[in-house]
């Protein structure tokens, strides 16, 4: 059977963000107390007491508005009501109705979906003052609840769940996981939207529109791919809203629980210092790497347009000349699902194993010719190799003076796996240890 796919909906400012990190159990979404902070749909399997389901977080509701934001908030909302096997509809019991919540509960009558009435923000022990105000709105008995204080969510919880067959165990999630990062307005949202061949993320020609890692899947050959579409990276000195730093903690942890970073840059501007360091920030991280140079199609080019500007790319990328790269357009569709292609072929290269024997036999000649120096003019002696770990690669050289091999010596070697056996994306770890 199917999750569930339970909705969190109501107008700005009542909670929704907190009720859904109380709900899931960690601090997921992005909560601030300025309207307008939870832009696009935010995605997040969970359970109570074995039963599992999926939640939508969504933007705060605006019912008539003409802003771009508010639109495209009130447009995503609506998609995800259309989803919802159930709503939450929350409402704030200290601020009581307001003609909103009248606005959105005739929407969702509409809807016809199962609606639970969430009040919200109910602290003290005598609810019923706050809850009474909401039973005019005719969608059923208030359930009064505390998201910041986790007061009445085990009872709402049972209600959402009341009718869901529990599961034994947890699923283990075996999809590839793609995150496709980058600096703002890049078009991450483009590319995950001419993916899936549908408007799944905001797009907006103004920079720093996806705030929360939001997972969609893909549905790539009878496979499915789980792609995750970030929040822009900025340098620290641009951060002016303590919600664009959430952000980007957002981004670093979708860097930390992906499989494959594809970093999307703008071919109008080029490799510029912050696509380096996000860039080096994944590569930190060992993840697998995809360079996609995205809106090829501005760009005035010939044949030798694209080897050129390959060459100049990597001169600039220097220790990170290793990665791939493919020339896209979102827009055009030009080469994207070639992203999809090569993000597989990197994840099957990051899980490549190297036997022993044909490690030192491939590496020794190499090690022979030109053997580890120290400063000190003690001889250091690599007696063998051994691949001990996959992703990332780990090779072990086992070695009597593991100390005393320097950086450049590291490169070189790490130079030679690379031209022997490829891990082509692939960060390559060296370890040398005692013998």
């Amino acid at each position: 059977m199917p999750r569930r796919i339970v909705a969190i909906v109501g107008r700005p400012n009542v909670g929704k963000s907190t009720l859904f990190n109380r709900i899931i159990g960690q601090r997921d979404a992005i909560v601030h107390d300025q309207p307008g902070v939870t832009r696009d749909r935010h995605y997040a399997d969970t359970d109570w007491a074995g039963k599992q389901f999926t939640l939508i977080d969504t933007g705060g509701y605006v019912p008539a508005s003409d802003d771009t934001i508010e639109t495209a908030i009130r447009e995503q909302a609506q998609v995800a009501i259309e989803e919802a096997d159930l709503v939450l509809f929350v409402v704030d019991g200290k601020a009581g109705q307001v003609p909103a919540d009248a606005s959105i509960a005739g929407i969702l009558r509409k809807a016809q979906k199962k609606v639970v009435l969430v009040v919200n923000k109910v602290d003290g022990d005598s609810p019923h003052g706050q809850v009474s105000d909401f039973f005019s709105l005719g969608l059923g008995d208030p359930i009064p609840a505390s998201a910041l204080l986790g007061r009445r969510i085990g009872d709402l919880l049972d209600i959402v769940t009341g009718d869901v067959a529990a599961t034994d165990t947890a699923p283990v999630d075996p999809r590839l996981k793609i995150a496709i990062i980058g600096k703002p307005n890049v078009g991450k949202s483009s590319l995950v939207n001419a993916l899936l061949q549908q408007d799944r993320h905001i797009v907006t020609d103004m920079p720093g529109t996806t705030r929360d890692p939001i997972d969609t899947i893909l549905k790539y050959y009878g496979e499915e791919l789980l792609l995750v579409d970030t929040a822009g990276l900025r340098r620290k000195s641009k951060i002016k809203e303590s919600i664009e730093f959430y952000s980007i903690v957002r981004t670093l942890k979708s860097i930390e629980r992906c499989d494959i970073a594809v970093v999307l840059l703008d071919a109008s501007q080029g490799l510029e210092h912050q696509d380096l360091r996000i860039i080096e920030t994944a590569v930190e991280r060992k993840r697998g790497v995809v360079i996609a140079v995205n809106k090829w199609d501005e760009i005035e080019k010939d044949d030798r347009t694209a080897r050129e500007y390959e060459r100049a790319l990597r001169e600039t990328l220097r220790m990170y000349a290793f990665l791939p790269i493919v020339f896209i357009s979102a827009m055009t569709r030009q080469r994207i699902y070639k992203v999809i292609d090569v993000a597989k072929s990197v994840d099957a290269e990051q899980n490549k194993r190297i036997a022993t024997s044909e490690l030192n036999d491939v590496l020794g000649p190499d090690i022979v010719a030109l053997p580890p120096k120290s400063r000190s003019g003690k001889e250091i002696k690599i007696k063998y190799i051994s691949q001990v770990k996959t992703k990332p690669p780990v090779f072990a050289f086992f070695c009597n003076e593991p100390t005393m091999v320097d950086d450049g010596y590291r490169r070189y070697l790490e130079n030679k796996i690379r031209s022997h056996f490829g891990f082509t994306g692939v960060p390559v770890l060296l370890s040398f240890k005692q013998k």
